[in-house]
């Protein structure tokens, strides 16, 4: 079986790598088909892959700058053409899914998300932190993306979604049903410690739809401490409104990560997320999670055994949360086995077996 892996665009490195790091590490042999590589963005171990780029590649500034070449890129995929392969495994996000193959080909994709510019244009722009001219330049381009978007899904042979937010969407966006397998989450990192201290801790880029504004002002409200690691645009803004119990980490290096989290008492996930690692690796650790109830916090999260959701996003659902939270109610071992059922493993034996056994129906 011949197969290639497809992936938008190499120039950062987030939750989407982090899956692509595992499907070469399965597929070894199979070369890594993507719009842009900027190999000076990227861990050093991505040079030793066979990476191939498409023309847009080319194009001065792209690999700084990704997003202002967005309308780009429906052009560039669906001048792919990868019918030399048996499978393509596409990790998609962007318009990755949009390449052509022949009908020998099997297309199996991997659904990050439908494509946020073009579904959810409003919540795009305040994920990206983008200008009022990407603003002005995309929008009359939607109806037009949309369509293409919507013809490219309906070419994919099988989709296969992170979380049940994802399935919904692209059950919504795209008309297609779709099985679930959870990203892959590497649990033998964080490990339980006998004793914990009594902060509560984020762990997250500090940009505003992720909502840290919440926790930063119910902890201020309750007087609870609060330890927030990691770097963004938001910073000032939450250390504008923060009292003196939050503290602000900065970049955790990721040695110190797994102890971070299995010292907390526990940690809190404020945003809708469409599917949330983080989550996962602190019950790996054995703390419970306080998580906003959406997105992937649904899949990830089970009310009483690893964790509370609170309903609204609001400071007061969740200072109401916060008020009612006993760490005592939670069973390290039950936290931990939870978290084993999202290990790379298991994605490992799942992902394999999906495309197993849809090869062997796709050449029947």
């Amino acid at each position: 079986m011949k197969l290639a892996l497809v992936h938008d665009w190499l120039n950062q490195r987030g939750g989407a790598e982090d899956v692509l790091e595992v499907l070469v590490g399965m597929y070894p042999e199979s070369p890594v088909y993507t719009s842009i590589y900027a190999p000076e963005k990227m861990p050093d171990f991505y040079r030793q892959w066979d990476i191939r780029t498409l023309w847009i590649d080319r194009l001065p500034g792209i690999h700084h700058k990704h997003q202002r070449f967005l309308p780009f890129y429906p052009a560039a995929w669906g001048g792919l053409d990868l019918s030399e392969y048996d499978v393509v495994f596409s990790n998609k996000s962007g318009f990755c899914h949009g390449l052509h193959h022949g009908n020998r080909t099997l297309h199996i994709c991997y659904c990050l998300a439908p494509t946020r510019y073009v579904w959810d244009l409003d919540s795009y722009i305040a994920r990206e932190g983008l200008g009022k001219s990407s603003e002005i330049v995309l929008r009359p381009l939607i109806a037009g993306l949309k369509k293409w978007d919507f013809a490219a899904a309906k070419r994919v042979d099988h989709f296969i979604a992170i979380s049940t937010e994802i399935q919904a969407r692209i059950q919504k966006y795209y008309q297609r049903d779709s099985t679930i397998i959870y990203p892959p989450v590497d649990t033998t990192r964080f490990q339980p410690m006998a004793e914990h201290d009594d902060y509560f801790l984020i762990v997250s880029r500090l940009i505003p739809y992720k909502r840290i504004d919440l926790a930063v002002q119910a902890c201020t409200r309750l007087n609870l401490p609060l330890k927030i690691g990691g770097k963004g645009r938001d910073l000032e803004r939450l250390k504008s409104m923060a009292g003196p119990t939050v503290e602000f980490l900065g970049y955790v290096p990721d040695d110190q990560l797994p102890a971070l989290m299995a010292r907390c008492r526990a940690f809190i996930f404020p945003g809708l997320e469409d599917f949330g690692i983080t989550p996962v690796q602190v019950q790996a650790a054995g703390r419970p999670v306080i998580a906003y109830a959406g997105g992937g916090a649904l899949d990830t999260v089970i009310p009483g055994k690893t964790g509370v959701l609170f309903n609204e996003m609001t400071v007061d659902s969740l200072v109401k949360a916060l008020s009612e939270f006993n760490a005592n109610d939670y069973s390290t071992g039950a936290l931990r086995a939870h978290a084993l059922q999202f290990d790379t493993q298991v994605y490992d034996r799942q992902i394999s077996s999906y495309i197993e056994n849809a090869w062997r129906s796709f050449t029947k």
